[in-house]
């Protein structure tokens, strides 16, 4: 089973700077309109984009522009992201659970429900503010917002993490995830019996245009997406998947099972209004496996932590049907 829409080109520079050229069926856009789409997933407002314009970090063809200015087929965009502003980001003393830490590393297994960094609505009780008690050192790549982070699960995502806690392991680690070798295979419950025992998603995902918190399966303004699956076990009415990322997009799971009509289980956005979450609260996803190499020692590193309570609480009473 595959899906291969084609996809914008967008390209990350050095130090968050993004270049990319404007394609023919986006010619006639509004240059702030046309940033904040095709940067959605830096969750970049329109008015942020204009704020970007008028202070010259935005360039067209490598000229200054307006907000309202239209653009042409061709056009090629440079935008030159600020630094972030200042965090108040406190340590608080939240347990974490810690697979693995050394001077470089520290790999921790998240609970359902928590948010992964400080942001809008969610300033504190964050793995951020549990770390910042826990370790003390982080890298300081992504500013003060997201200390260490290097990549993100959603909130109702329960599994492991990677932080970094000092730069030199931040580019390693980002730079293992640029190159697809970073190993990342989660556990998924699914509507519906899946008739494949495994294929390939690769469907290119960008912001939705009636919605900007939802993301779908698209060609415009979208980055290329390919999620690996393989059936674990079949259920009258559910599947239980083992999923592996080649890429990290946002929602990319959860966006990837609803495209192929197989959404995971309580996932309250995505996952339709059937009201069969078999009590789960949040989505049944949960990362399972997580490797990668040492960025000192080169030495590859995998870990794996088991499903939690309430994931492997639905699967015994559909085994029990």
């Amino acid at each position: 089973m595959e899906s291969n829409p084609k996809s914008n080109k967008l390209s990350d520079e050095t130090n968050g700077d993004y270049a990319w050229q404007v394609e023919e069926e986006q010619s006639g856009e509004r240059v702030d309109k046309h940033i904040a789409e095709t940067l959605a997933d830096e969750s970049v407002s329109r008015s942020q984009a204009q704020e970007w314009i008028r202070t010259g970090l935005v360039t067209v063809n490598d000229n200054p522009v307006k907000p309202n200015t239209k653009l042409s087929a061709g056009d090629r965009i440079h935008v030159t992201l600020p630094e972030p502003e200042p965090l108040e980001a406190f340590p608080e003393d939240i347990p974490i659970d810690v697979v693995y830490e050394d001077s470089d590393v520290i790999v921790i297994n998240k609970p359902r429900g928590m948010v992964v960094h400080p942001a809008a609505g969610h300033p504190s009780g964050t793995v951020v503010n549990a770390l910042l008690h826990h370790c003390k050192d982080l890298s300081g790549i992504n500013g003060v917002m997201r200390p260490g982070i290097v990549h993100r699960i959603d909130k109702d995502t329960s599994g492991l993490l990677m932080v970094a806690k000092n730069d030199l392991a931040h580019a390693s680690l980002a730079e293992q995830l640029k190159e697809h070798t970073v190993t990342r295979k989660y556990s998924a419950l699914v509507y519906g019996v899946m008739q494949h025992d495994k294929g390939t998603i690769d469907a290119p995902i960008g912001r939705a245009n009636h919605d900007r918190k939802l993301y779908v399966v698209t060609e415009k303004n979208s980055k290329h997406a390919v999620t690996h699956f393989a059936v674990s076990e079949r259920f009258d009415e559910y599947t239980l998947l083992e999923l592996k990322l080649e890429t990290g997009r946002t929602h990319q799971i959860r966006v990837h099972m609803k495209y192929i009509s197989h959404p995971l289980v309580g996932d309250p956005v995505y996952g339709g209004k059937s009201g069969r979450t078999l009590g789960m609260k949040g989505q049944a996803l949960h990362a399972e496996v997580l490797g990668f190499n040492h960025p000192r020692s080169g030495e590859y590193l995998e870990f794996s932590v088991p499903i939690p309570e309430d994931m492997e609480h639905s699967l015994s009473i559909l085994r029990t049907r």
